[in-house]
């Protein structure tokens, strides 16, 4: 029984995963699932960490109507000088530079420059840089995963509900074409009762987790100081939101129903410890890293939901495979799935050509109409990413509640070390709390209408001008 089983584990639970007990009777001092903070005409935005992804997301904000980047913060002088050549090319003005060792967020979140703080750091600083700056009056956004322990997971909660400042997960995931056409189809009805859904991270890093800096300060590559392989020791699921977080927007995960408890396994490391061992024979840099014992290849988790749903989350970056995030719905009228083979199915009949066109004429969201070939043009994985901005930006500038809320933050996000206990206590399993502590019972469905919003227009950058492109 899982009651037997949770009451079985209560003297072996670890530190971060009592935290959560300790708050569990606490309550939701403000709801922030539904909350439209005060319109913001223009969006003043500065960024903190400018590694791949931050440089990519500063280059997507230019194009940005309504968005002034005003503040740059990394500890690498030579990301920042990158970022403001971004700016320049842009015909914008530079931003602030905020260089001042690990703690130079602070500075940042603690000055008058910024009303969004954008967070594509390291993970360890995530959470940190996310609470400084919502002390400061500032909204944030954060990258996947935006914390990495219970702790943390209710750290944000309680800081934005106290703050009253969003604190949204940057779950580009669920702004891909598919993930979206799916999604309303289910709010449309098409799949009748949502019954399964099936997501994953599935991605041979081989390339990037052995891309070693340029320089004895470990200041460049592919992942700085080489975090990746450091994370990568911990046993259990580090990035479990690309696939969850479209399976839970389309099942309503806070918003008519929850996620209850998982379970979860790991394969054992058949290739990382070995490549590193080769890698060390390589070059001496690696050695480093010699005998540790890392992750396993496949890790995977099972979840039941309170209205009985399922839902099948899979991890894996060190097997040489295809890519794959799955996005698998199955409901009582209909089934889709994206990888390996893009295919929605009406019982045993798969849609052919003429039937898939049909279906995205009929349920592309209004988003897609509005945006999709501008993100496209603009780019970020085939345009997601500059949606996945857009909507964020669009959102403040209408005083419209965010699409991702600090509740999906830290639901998605604590799979990771609910996962780590699972997996370490012989795949028991282990309940998953209830973020908005009771509010997803009421709380509304995610809104992909554009309603009250949609006007935020597109720079032509390559004019020079103002030109709004895509509206």
């Amino acid at each position: 029984m899982l009651a037997t089983g949770l009451a079985s584990q209560a003297a072996s639970l670890t530190t971060e995963t009592s935290a959560e007990g300790r708050r569990k009777s606490s309550k939701q001092k403000f709801n922030m699932c539904g909350y439209a903070a005060p319109k913001l005409d223009k969006v003043r935005v500065g960024f903190v960490g400018i590694g791949d992804r931050g440089s990519g997301a500063v280059e997507r904000m230019t194009y940005i109507e309504g968005v002034e980047i005003t503040a740059l913060c990394d500890i690498r002088q030579a990301a920042v000088d990158g970022a403001q050549e971004i700016l320049t090319k842009a015909g914008l003005p530079k931003a602030k530079e905020f260089v001042a060792g690990d703690l130079g967020f602070k500075q940042l979140c603690d000055s008058n420059l910024v009303d969004l703080v954008y967070i594509a750091t390291p993970w360890e600083w995530h959470v940190p840089v996310a609470v400084a700056a919502m002390e400061g009056d500032k909204h944030t956004a954060v990258e996947v995963s935006t914390a990495k322990t219970m702790d943390e997971c209710w750290q944000i909660v309680e800081v934005s509900e106290r703050t009253r400042k969003h604190c949204v997960i940057l779950e580009n995931c669920c702004y891909d074409f598919f993930e979206l056409l799916t999604l309303n189809m289910v709010r449309q009805g098409v799949f009748g009762d949502l019954i399964h859904g099936e997501g994953a991270y599935i991605h041979d890093l081989d390339y990037w987790h052995f891309n070693k800096p340029k320089d004895d300060k470990m200041s460049d590559g592919a992942y700085t100081k080489m975090w990746r392989i450091h994370e990568n020791k911990r046993k259990a699921n580090v990035y479990p939101t690309h696939g969850l977080g479209p399976i839970c927007q389309a099942m309503n995960i806070n918003r008519g129903d929850k996620m209850d408890y998982l379970t979860a396994m790991m394969s054992a490391d058949f290739t990382l410890k070995n490549r590193i061992e080769e890698k060390a024979k390589e070059d001496p840099f690696f050695q480093q890293f010699d005998g540790w014992d890392m992750r396993g290849n496949m890790d995977i988790q099972l979840i039941k939901t309170n209205k009985g749903r399922t839902i099948m989350i899979q991890h894996d970056v060190s097997s040489p495979r295809p890519y794959s995030r799955i996005h698998m719905l199955s409901g009582t009228k209909c089934f889709a799935q994206k990888w390996p083979l893009q295919h929605i199915a009406f019982g045993h009949n798969v849609a052919d050509e003429a039937k898939m066109k049909e279906l995205q004429e009929k349920y592309a969201p209004e988003i897609v109409r509005r945006m999709g070939e501008m993100a496209k043009k603009v780019g970020g994985h085939g345009g997601m990413d500059f949606m996945m901005d857009w909507r964020l930006i669009d959102c403040l500038r209408n005083g419209l509640p965010m699409d991702m809320d600090v509740y999906d933050a830290a639901a998605w996000s604590c799979i990771t070390p609910l996962s780590e206990w699972s997996i370490a206590n012989g795949s028991k399993p282990i309940e998953i709390p209830d973020f908005t502590r009771g509010a997803w019972k009421t709380n509304n469905p995610l809104d992909i209408t554009l309603n009250g919003g949609g006007t935020t227009g597109v720079r032509d950058l390559k004019k020079g001008g103002d030109k709004q492109l895509g509206i």
